[in-house]
């Protein structure tokens, strides 16, 4: 794993947007997978406008959500479907084959389990997986305590993702459980980014890094990545002891 601190988040995003770019130049048909929420929307957004400035043809690329709320619908503006609909299927008008999220409204969530883990199978894997971090260390839906070994898979949420969570509703949302890539796809990525900004992550970008690895804490199973990356603004870089 490796730590990469920028000035700000704009720089930051600008940074993983390029990580993209380079991605798809080198590999047109490489698998990239991405976590939706406020970090990373800057990130899809430059990403959009570098496409159209260097008219990128992406039309080999295939691309992964992370994870999604079960059972909120694919038009709720919290769902992740939107968040991708909105910022990145949309604006490059990616044919729906190039798109693979899961159906959190399936009555059968074992078989979107299974059916995400066969794609990423049978495409090679994941070349390029960007997330972000939750206040409790989560990455995805991987709440505290999770199997490192786990790939797709359904979860309980923790208390923390259910009252932080709320933010992306306009309305109060029940959320009880979410449908998530696992620890074991992050293991087995060919690159991972994770994205973190804002003083209020500083504590978890600190335990992420400094800390002891541990599922009490998923975030941490990023020290053990060898093509890992932690990248940071410096507000989120605040608390750690080694800034260079």
């Amino acid at each position: 794993m490796q730590l990469k601190i920028y000035d700000d988040h704009h720089k930051l995003s600008d940074a993983v947007a390029d990580e993209i770019m380079s991605l798809v130049k080198t590999k047109p048909g490489a698998v990239l997978c991405l976590a939706s929420g406020e970090t990373p929307r800057l990130t899809c957004q430059l990403f959009v406008q570098k496409v159209k400035n260097e008219k990128l043809d992406i039309s080999q690329l295939t691309m992964i959500g992370l994870d999604e709320w079960v059972n909120i619908p694919p038009s709720n503006e919290g769902s992740c479907h939107y968040f991708f609909k909105n910022e990145l299927i949309n604006p490059l008008h990616i044919p729906e084959k190039q798109v693979h999220l899961f159906d959190a409204m399936s009555d059968k969530l074992e078989n979107e389990c299974r059916r995400m883990d066969a794609l990423i199978r049978n495409n090679g894997g994941i070349d390029l997986m960007i997330v972000g971090i939750g206040m409790n260390g989560h990455i995805g839906f991987n709440e505290p305590g999770v199997s490192f070994d786990n790939y797709s898979h359904v979860i309980d949420l923790d208390e923390t993702t259910l009252t932080v969570g709320q933010k992306y509703f306009k309305s109060k949302a029940t959320l009880q459980k979410g449908i998530t890539l696992g620890l074991k796809h992050l293991q087995e990525s060919k690159k991972v980014l994770l994205l973190a900004n804002g003083a209020k992550k500083a504590g978890v970008v600190t335990k992420t890094v400094e800390e002891e690895v541990t599922n009490t804490f998923p975030a941490s199973i990023m020290q053990t990545h060898a093509n890992g990356f932690v990248m940071v603004d410096r507000e989120a870089a605040s608390l750690l002891k080694q800034k260079n």
